[in-house]
């Protein structure tokens, strides 16, 4: 039987937010390496900020990097709108010094503030999505930001892969004709962070057009895991086998196979409430028409065994051989076929196993979807950072190896009004290569943080 823990903050310690957390934790960051390891728990009792921006631990520090309709340096036009998800690269040879940040922007056709289109780098000029790259020196001061990608739509999450590039997802599957458009959207792109040039603007089309969330990348064999975060029906677990895996830069565009994950039994895993259940002999079935010509890839046939669904897949992360995925939360008023506050799935893609690894659970606060997790991210310094995408006040949580949750930190600005505040939910958290810093952003208002202290 797995090993259950529950912790729940203390209303002083979170500003009067909790979460709970179940399941064998451990489990998740075994073999991961730590660049400095610290005693379990948290960093203590969340600070109000009197400049009412970022409530952190004491001893840490923020720094806002780049906001919202400010100007780019580079002279292209205004920094985009609703920042999402985010990498870090490490600085240009040969000396490697500072970073490189790849953010991106969840501009919809009525996105605030659109990409600047920039030659080159835009796939359809009525697109308002795409990619910023935020360039910091060693000292983190920012150097450079530009636009690396643009004519995107609503562009979410993504995935770091192993040749050090961006593959950033358009979680829509609007097409030719709506809003504007004159493209097809729904794809993923790469993105160079050292020169988008050498990318351009070329969608991926062999690896799916659906809601694309997140990916990551099996670094022995190449093969791209994606999340899909739909509704009506909920949406599915892909994998891509590219012809030509851990080619570098650009290989992905050569195609693949696109498969959909079903478990046997399993209709839809939202059903599955304990953590550790696990499901051996896990099955991929090829997804009849990946560019969705007629019918979306979540709603084609699978045969009559069909498929397995699961709401708002979001986050996705390799680790320890396996590959990791968050399922945000689950509500039967959304027509989801059971309820729960978030899980985080493992696949183990050498014994075809399926294990859920952990489960949140009902928060002090209770307000459905509750504390939603979305992007997560491994920390260097042990355990894991959570962004929450709920309802009220917005955290980052950190859980660490034995399963003790912890605020991080509590995004203090108010968007709303005094009687109906509301607070922008945080996305792309990521950690510097060196590990002394973590940047996160806010999507509401746009704002890139960098986050420094006792780690």
């Amino acid at each position: 039987m797995p090993v259950s823990r529950r912790h729940v903050l203390s209303g002083a310690g979170a500003l009067g937010a909790g979460i709970a957390f179940t399941g064998a934790v451990g489990g998740l960051f075994a073999g991961h390496a730590v660049a400095r390891p610290r005693p379990s728990g948290g960093y203590g009792p969340l600070v109000p900020d009197p400049g009412g921006i970022l409530d952190l631990p004491r001893g840490f520090a923020y720094r806002i990097l780049s906001r919202e309709g400010d100007a780019l340096r580079s002279g292209e036009g205004p920094v985009p709108s609703n920042f999402d998800g985010m990498s870090a690269f490490r600085g240009k040879e040969p000396r490697a010094r500072g970073t490189h940040l790849v953010r991106n922007h969840e501009n919809y056709a009525d996105g605030r503030v659109p990409v600047p289109a920039v030659e080159g780098r835009t796939y359809d000029p009525a697109g308002k999505g795409g990619c910023t790259t935020v360039e910091l020196d060693a000292t983190g001061a920012v150097r450079d930001e530009y636009v690396s990608l643009a004519g995107t739509a609503a562009n979410c999450s993504g995935g770091h892969t192993p040749w050090n590039t961006w593959l950033t997802c358009e979680e829509t599957e609007d097409g030719a004709g709506t809003h504007g458009y004159t493209k097809d959207h729904g794809f993923i792109f790469e993105v160079d962070p050292y020169d988008p040039r050498r990318t351009g603007a070329v969608p991926l089309t062999a690896m799916g057009r659906f809601q694309h969330e997140a990916v990551a990348v099996d670094p022995a064999t190449g093969v791209v895991y994606e999340t899909e975060d739909a509704f009506g029906p909920y949406g599915l677990f892909y994998r891509f086998l590219p012809h030509k895996p851990l080619r570098g830069c650009g290989s992905l565009a050569a195609g693949g196979r696109l498969e959909a994950m079903r478990v046997p039994g399993v209709g839809d895993l939202c059903l599955v409430q304990e953590a550790g259940t696990v499901f051996e002999g896990v099955e991929w079935v090829d997804v009849p028409d990946p560019a969705a010509k007629g019918t979306p890839t979540r709603m084609q046939d699978y045969g009559p065994l069909g498929i397995t669904r699961a709401p708002k897949l979001e986050g996705c992360y390799w680790g320890r051989g396996r590959v990791h995925f968050v399922s945000s939360f689950a509500r039967t008023d959304w027509g989801a076929a059971a309820d729960h506050f978030g899980q985080v799935w493992s696949y183990d893609p050498g014994r075809g196993r399926l294990k859920l690894e952990v489960v949140f659970g009902a928060s002090s606060d209770i307000r459905l979807p509750g504390e939603s997790p979305d992007n997560i991210a491994l920390s260097p310094h042990g355990g894991l950072m959570v962004c929450e995408d709920g309802e009220g006040g917005q955290h980052v949580f950190g859980v660490d190896r034995r399963g003790q949750v912890y605020a991080m930190t509590r995004n203090a600005q108010n968007i709303g009004t005094a009687d109906q505040p509301a607070w922008g939910e945080f996305a792309g958290v990521v950690f510097s290569p060196d590990g002394r810093t973590m940047y996160v952003n806010c999507y509401t208002p746009g704002t890139t943080f960098a986050i420094t202290g006792p780690w």
